[in-house]
């Protein structure tokens, strides 16, 4: 922790941190009114039901005039104070004003103290203590620049040396509670800094982590920006090579250029394939709304199989298990079906042929749980961690040399999450993998 006893924070953040913390005095003046009326109440309430006789305080006749001038001035006080704080966000020269208004309260209360202790025991090194309490409570409960801070303890020092003059003590015993008085002073003023310093630390700390998160987030959307536009321009330039190549297979070609024809095409399937992966990312990231509908999903699922068990699609039989009743869930149809193709696509990938790929309805305790369950390779337990991180390095070749993006599965997780619901995964290597999407259910009717 970088310390502050003789200076102030970086400009910076000096005005901010100021308004923040003196805002924070404001409330507590307030605080400290009330708790210092009802002592005040209480310390009138002994003097009234009690004889002077027991009560034995000296010079009672000004102990109890300051008694009733603490209970007068502390609400007026209070009222101010509250005033302040309700005119402080919009006040001009507000910050000057508060701040004179908590160094006048922390002299008023910390002479408060000493007045009363003084005339009430007429004994000087009796009051130390209190005073120390007080000089404590000032410096961890307030926060001052250093100059306010220095301003309190010259305050305070001649505070004390009127009134030992005021009591009429010995030379001794000025001296002797000069002393003590210094050492209280040093103590009050290193911890005030102490604090300061301390509270400084930590509110520059969030300043400059909300300034990265806001570079962060600046980046971001630059990034997603340009994702989405190199994605996109790259659409035109594929298409007409795809185009090309189907031209030239209306052309009677020999097997060599067919194959390479093929190819051809394979590669701009494939790169069609990342560009719609791409564009999906920016589209999420660059979303903050997404329109939802009540949907039975069980009539949404069997939709989804029966597109995958169109010839071409998969050779993997695709069964589903729902219930007999409808299960309703608020969902963007499009959205979520993109996250349907995607383990459907991934679970076929790691599938062998004619190896079944499950799909389970489920509702329980107002949620609605999907399974899609491979009895494929499975996945290795070092990888799990990482399965949902975008261009993550879990990716693996499929069974027929599919290669993978890194971003299906990113995209499933992020729009499952802006469902507000979560997915899971398990697996067993060579016997499976399971992924599980949980979400709220939606009562219908």
């Amino acid at each position: 922790m970088k310390t502050y006893y003789f200076k102030s924070i970086p400009k910076a953040y000096r005005a901010s941190y100021q308004r923040l913390y003196m805002q924070q005095n404001l409330d507590t003046v307030q605080v400290a009114c009330m708790i210092f009326f009802g002592l005040n109440l209480c310390i009138r309430a002994f003097l009234s039901l009690l004889p002077v006789s027991v009560t034995h305080i000296h010079n009672f006749p000004e102990f109890n005039l300051a008694n009733w001038a603490c209970l007068l001035l502390t609400p007026l006080f209070y009222v101010a104070g509250h005033q302040l704080a309700r005119q402080y966000s919009w006040r001009k020269n507000a910050i000057s004003y508060a701040l004179f208004y908590v160094i006048i309260f922390c002299i008023y209360l910390s002479l408060c103290g000493m007045f009363f202790n003084f005339v009430a025991t007429s004994d000087p090194s009796s009051s130390i203590i209190i005073y120390l309490i007080a000089l404590i409570a000032v410096a961890g409960v307030y926060t001052f620049e250093y100059q306010e801070s220095l301003l309190l303890t010259i305050v305070n020092w001649l505070f004390f040396s009127l009134l030992l003059l005021y009591v009429h003590a010995d030379p001794t015993q000025i001296i002797y509670n000069e002393l003590l008085l210094l050492c209280l002073l040093l103590i009050f003023f290193f911890i005030s800094r102490h604090i300061y310093s301390y509270r400084a630390d930590q509110y520059m700390q969030l300043q400059i982590i909300k300034e990265k998160n806001e570079e962060i987030e600046r980046a971001s959307l630059f990034k997603n920006d340009v994702l989405g536009m190199v994605a996109h321009d790259l659409r035109n330039p594929i298409g007409a090579v795809e185009s090309i190549a189907m031209l030239m297979e209306m052309d009677e070609l020999d097997e060599d250029t067919k194959e390479n024809v093929s190819m051809i095409k394979t590669s701009c399937r494939k790169a069609f394939a990342i560009i719609n992966d791409l564009l999906e990312v920016a589209r999420n990231d660059n979303s903050s709304h997404m329109e939802f509908v009540l949907v039975n999903l069980k009539d949404l699922l069997q939709d989804v199989v029966r597109i995958w068990q169109r010839p071409g699609a998969v050779d993997n039989p695709i069964i589903l298990h729902a219930p007999t009743y409808p299960v309703y869930a608020e969902v963007n149809q499009e959205k979520f079906q993109r996250v349907m193709d995607n383990l459907i696509s991934n679970a076929a990938k790691f599938s062998k042929e004619n190896s079944p790929i499950e799909i389970t309805l489920s509702e329980k305790d107002n949620h609605v749980t999907i399974e899609i369950m491979d009895h494929g390779v499975g996945i290795p337990p070092d990888l799990l961690p990482q399965l949902f991180d975008r261009f993550t390095r879990s990716g693996r070749q499929g069974l027929k040399g599919e290669r993978s993006t890194g971003l299906g599965l990113s995209i499933s997780r992020q729009i499952v999450e802006q469902h507000h619901g979560r997915i899971e995964v398990s697996s067993v290597v060579n016997k499976g993998t399971t992924f599980t999407i949980k979400l709220h259910q939606v009562k219908n009717g």
